[in-house]
């Protein structure tokens, strides 16, 4: 299993990114895959889930309304389209997958929200 995520940056608030993860190794449309975020100094976070065929999604509180999951099981990819970015989003964004009753991980994309 190797997931690979891109798309993080430094992005003034009220700004948007989109975060791309891009899956290997398991069969990727069978699975639910969900972003997680470690801010400096705290636990990690769940931030969004989608089912395996993206027919439905779950946030973080934080999170709803402005972020939003997706995924095109075509291209092996999920994404998090970030919008009204806060200061307090700033972290390390993951990907993360559980397969076989084994949490995967990427290597992390770093978002940073600052004027």
């Amino acid at each position: 299993v190797q997931l690979v995520e891109s798309g993080g940056g430094l992005v003034q608030p009220g700004g948007s990114l989109r975060l791309s993860c891009t899956a290997s190794g398991f069969p990727f449309s069978s699975y639910a895959m969900s972003w997680y975020r470690q801010a400096p100094g705290k636990g990690r976070e769940l931030v969004a889930t989608i089912t395996s065929a993206g027919t439905s999604t779950n946030y973080g509180d934080s999170m709803k309304g402005r972020f939003t999951i997706s995924r095109d099981n075509a291209k092996n990819t999920v994404f998090l389209q970030m919008n009204s970015l806060k200061p307090e989003d700033t972290a390390v964004y993951y990907c993360n997958v559980i397969r076989v009753g084994r949490n995967y991980w990427g290597q992390g994309t770093q978002v940073t929200v600052s004027s």
